[in-house]
Parts: C-alpha cells; sequence; structure tokens
C-alpha cells in the first residue's frame, strides 16, 4: 500500500546543517533520530569551508550531517540542533523533496514523529 496515509501533507525534506567535528556530527545526528525528528542522516567528512564572519575571511574544515524528514518537523529540528551546536551562528537549511521513491518517503514517514490529527484524512494520501 505505497499510497499510504503521510503526514504535514506528504511534503519531505533535506536539512543540511554544517558542523565542525565528526563526534558533534555523530551526536547530533543521534540525537535527531532518537527524538524520531528525522528519519536517517549522512555525515560527509572533511568539506573545506571559505566564509566571512565578522568582517574577516575564515577558512575551515568541517562536516556535512545531511538528515531526511518532513518539512512540518523542521522547527523541532531547529530547536534541538540549536540546543547542542557548539557555532554560534550554524548553518540549518531545509531544501524540499519535490519528488522521491515512494518506499523511501513512506520509510520517513514512518521512522519520524505522527502527527497529533487523524492521519485517515483522504488530504493526507501520497499520490503515486
Amino acid at each position: 500500500m505505497l499510497s499510504s496515509i503521510v503526514s504535514c501533507f506528504a511534503r519531505f525534506g533535506i536539512v543540511y546543517i554544517t558542523v565542525p567535528n565528526n563526534e558533534e556530527a555523530r551526536d547530533i545526528a543521534k540525537g535527531l533520530i532518537e527524538r524520531r525528528l528525522v528519519a536517517c542522516a549522512n555525515i560527509i567528512k572533511g568539506v573545506d569551508s571559505i566564509y566571512k564572519w565578522e568582517g574577516k575571511l575564515q577558512e575551515d574544515q568541517e562536516y556535512i550531517l545531511i538528515v531526511k524528514s518532513r518539512t512540518c518537523l523542521f522547527k523541532k529540528i531547529r530547536s534541538y540542533v540549536l540546543s547542542v551546536h557548539s557555532a554560534e551562528c550554524p548553518c540549518i537549511v531545509m531544501f524540499p523533496i519535490q519528488k522521491g521513491y515512494l518506499p523511501f518517503l513512506h520509510w520517513i514517514q514512518g521512522e519520524t514523529q505522527p502527527l497529533a490529527r487523524n492521519l485517515d484524512s483522504p488530504e493526507l494520501k501520497l499520490r503515486a
């Protein structure tokens, strides 16, 4: 039943988060997954980042954390990341998933926090 119930009106997203090191990336990923805010996380190691901070050019090695979730959970994701992230102004941005493999999207739905309202309503069905 791949056209099964999904919340957030079938809206899913990828959240892109930069972190200073592998340990922090793993801790944030595990915390998000344990809280069912995201279904899974990918950690990309050793990315060169170049940016201006407080008027000075900076060059750092960072890690990228890519997490899959539902758009309605973004505020909770952002709040959690801000509560544990070591940076003053971390990159936390969500990109909507326009299209995707339905079994994968269904899996994201099942692994993240449920909606508080009736999930049997017709407007929450995924279209194949």
